[in-house]
């Protein structure tokens, strides 16, 4: 007699304590992969918000620099100004004596029988008009502008000889440059001297 022993049951358990096992560890790996993928996404938006949070910290310091930039361009600018108003007044102020210097100049030089109609001035350059009862009248003129200390380089423009009242009278135009004397011309207080 042969016995028979069924071993169908035991495999089938076997087989289905696998399935459960293996259906446990998907479930735990399902489990974990999507517990790791929601740590994942938090951390990022974590990460995203506090870049967020940088991002406009830095803009609202770009936008205050910006407007310091601004502030400084406008500071910048204001002191332009000032400084060119400062060297316009500095420039006055040195020029104050010359134009006595100059009008000293024009009478000490301005010989006998000679006079002037205009004196203009462009800058450093004079331009002056006259009458003189001679061309060498004219020409001394020339001379004594030439051998001032306030005034150099003088160039005759034109002169036309013409004759009024029985007399001949000549009109020129002539230009001259006015300039200031040596420093040493002056004292130790800073003054011309005298």
């Amino acid at each position: 007699m042969s016995t028979r022993i069924n071993l169908l049951p035991w495999r089938e358990e076997r087989r289905r304590r696998r399935q459960q096992a293996f259906l446990g560890m998907l479930g735990a790996a399902v489990v974990i992969g999507a517990g790791i993928w929601f740590a994942g996404l938090t951390y990022l938006n974590q990460q995203t918000e506090h870049q967020e949070f940088r991002n406009d910290m830095l803009r609202a310091e770009i936008r205050e620099l910006d407007r310091q930039i601004a502030r400084i361009s406008e500071l910048e600018a204001t002191r332009n100004q000032l400084n060119a108003r400062m060297e316009i007044i500095q420039d006055l102020q040195r020029g104050r004596p010359q134009i006595v210097h100059l009008f000293e100049e024009m009478v000490l030089t301005l010989p006998d029988g000679l006079y002037l109609n205009s004196l203009r001035q462009q800058d450093n350059r004079l331009t002056l008009s006259g009458v003189g009862q001679s061309n060498a009248r004219v020409s001394s003129y020339m001379e004594r502008l030439d051998a001032s200390n306030w005034l150099r380089n003088p160039e005759l423009e034109v002169i036309e000889v013409r004759r009024e009242d029985g007399m001949r009278l000549s009109d020129f135009t002539l230009r001259t440059q006015q300039t200031s004397p040596v420093m040493g011309d002056e004292n130790d207080n800073g003054e011309d001297a005298e």
